[in-house]
């Protein structure tokens, strides 16, 4: 239990990140609280199905070296080799901390993990539960969590902003943060030694996305506004197999669906493969008939950036709104037995698996990039580079290197746990002083409740029909520079709302997501090349 007088971290996020990181400190007799803005069960982790990439055996070399040169090419000549060289090796120590905290990894009848292969992947090497691993790795983590003395979990708030040290001096590091408790609607002054960003992604940017409805960016905003350093901001990866229907959200069907022999096909390769196989009175697999071929010898089973575009590509060619996932010449009850969780979503909607060609359509899925980040998780000063005192960044919210310019699949899991360990060890090793001072309360004087929530409303969906239509999979100069316009003008009246208005959970995110869209947009214009997950068609060499 905490002691009077001991030094106080604050985390931000509960993710597998944000968790796993608290629990490694509070095991070393840390008190932390970790500030969530709704439970922890809503965060990205949560929604994760495919699993986290890891070769359990150290003394297989091949293996080894294979999961880095798969990660490497993901990345198209991005990837900080000595990040994904020191990631992959520490796999599986990381795994066995995520075993010793109770997470269930699914296993076959010999009692071996069940390992499974996902586009990128050169072979099976995925460890996973069914097809719901985010969902197990976070009851594990949030239970041990939920019951660590040192652990004070502090659900349904919100952070708003990190309180430099000294006002205008990130050099001086941060001393705390400003949270909105949703169920008072007051402003509570948090004080820190330490703060450790483990916040996501900001996939609610665009309107089809996989994310969570907490993924609005809230950190990356925060230590920007503070002074931190961003980088690579222009590779969104879009997950190119999210359930497409009218009812729903896009939900996505995990990669592992096309590594265990689903098919991408369009209308037209659907048709053709039915006759075949109609005439040949047998069902064969339509990868033949896919039109993934014409962008890669891979097929359907090409890296994400590939596929999404090949179907963006294809969508707007035919004017159709989703092409087909098809598994209907694959084992039915093997299917279902492996994937059970999307076989109930599919359910909702009258879809059955091994049966149904399953529409599908990309959505914004994970943000390759972020606060640029050093090889402990501390991230950098924009002003001048240098480390930026007392704090981390964990997680989505961070860019290590470890991706590059496109992020191998199930590699985030892995990239995540691991940098939690290393900034948990280099803050053990490192304790914090108790440098706490009286820090200035959030002032609301003369500020009024939002009368209208109209604009916001009006603000927020412009917004993301800026960045679904200008800043999405396949970009050009005249829209990015038409989005960067736009945005400026929301900027200046959701900028003019914010110092008018007693914070609410709907501006804070509005005014995040913003300028998260604007540095997005910022960085896509400045690229003069294609690489990875940004793909600009004015830059294609004719």
């Amino acid at each position: 239990m905490r002691t009077s007088g001991a030094s106080q971290i604050v985390i931000i996020g509960s993710g597998i990140a944000g968790l796993f990181c608290a629990i490694r400190l509070a095991n070393a007799g840390n008190f932390v609280k970790v500030i969530t803005k709704q439970r922890p069960i809503d965060s990205s982790t949560n929604w994760a199905q495919g699993g986290i990439a890891a070769i359990l055996d150290k003394t297989d070399g091949i293996g080894l070296t294979s999961h880095i040169e798969d990660t490497l090419k993901c990345g198209d000549g991005q990837c900080d080799v000595s990040v994904v060289n020191s990631v992959i090796n520490e796999a599986s120590d990381r795994i066995q901390d995520l075993l010793d905290i109770g997470v269930n990894f699914e296993k076959n009848a010999e009692g071996e993990f069940h390992l499974a292969k996902e586009g990128g992947h050169s072979n099976r090497r995925i460890l996973h539960s069914k097809d719901a691993t985010g969902k197990e790795i976070e009851r594990a983590l949030s239970q041990t969590a939920e019951q660590h003395e040192n652990i004070e979990l502090m659900p349904n708030n919100l952070a708003i902003d990190l309180i430099q040290a000294e006002h205008g001096n990130p050099n001086a590091g941060i001393a705390g943060v400003w949270c909105l408790d949703q169920n008072t609607q007051e402003v509570m002054t948090v004080h820190s030694d330490i703060l450790i960003l483990a916040t996501g992604g900001f996939g609610q940017l665009w309107h089809q996305t996989t994310n969570p409805k907490v993924a609005t960016g809230d950190g990356l905003a925060m230590a920007y506004r503070a002074g931190a350093k961003v980088k690579n901001l222009a590779y969104i990866q879009f997950h190119p197999t999210a359930l497409a229907t009218k009812s729903d959200r896009p939900f996505l069907i995990t990669e592992a669906m096309r590594g265990e022999g689903g098919v991408i096909l369009d209308d037209e390769g659907l048709d053709k493969w039915q006759q075949q196989c109609k005439e040949d009175g047998v069902i064969t697999s339509p990868e033949q008939y896919s039109f993934t071929l014409k962008h890669s010898s891979m097929g359907s089973m090409a890296t994400r950036d590939i596929v999404a575009r090949a179907i963006d590509k294809q969508l707007k060619i035919t004017g159709k709104p989703h092409v087909y996932l098809i598994t209907s010449h694959l084992d039915e009850t093997l299917l279902n037995s492996h994937f059970p969780n999307i076989s109930s979503r599919l359910k909702r909607h009258g879809l059955k698996l091994g049966h149904d060609p399953l529409p599908i359509s990309p959505a914004a899925h994970y943000v390759v990039g972020g606060l640029e980040v050093d090889d402990l998780g501390r991230p950098l000063v924009r002003e001048n580079g240098e480390i930026f005192p007392h704090l981390y960044a964990i997680g989505e919210v961070a860019c290590t290197g470890m991706h590059g310019a496109n992020r191998l699949a199930s590699n985030s899991l892995l990239e995540a746990v691991v940098y939690a360990a290393r900034a948990a060890e280099h803050i053990i090793s490192n304790p914090p002083t108790n440098h706490q001072k009286e820090l200035p309360k959030w002032r609301a004087d003369g500020l009024n409740n939002l009368s209208e929530h109209a604009p916001v409303v009006h603000d927020k969906n412009e917004l993301r029909r800026t960045m679904s239509q200008e800043v999405g999979i396949v970009r050009r100069f005249s829209r990015l520079n038409r989005a960067a316009r736009r945005l400026e003008l929301l900027g200046h009246e959701v900028d003019r709302l914010w110092r008018e208005s007693i914070p609410t959970r709907s501006i804070i995110e509005l005014r995040n997501l913003i300028l998260v869209g604007q540095l997005v947009t910022k960085d896509a214009i400045a690229r003069k090349e294609n690489c990875g997950l940004h793909f600009n068609q004015d830059l294609v060499k004719e």
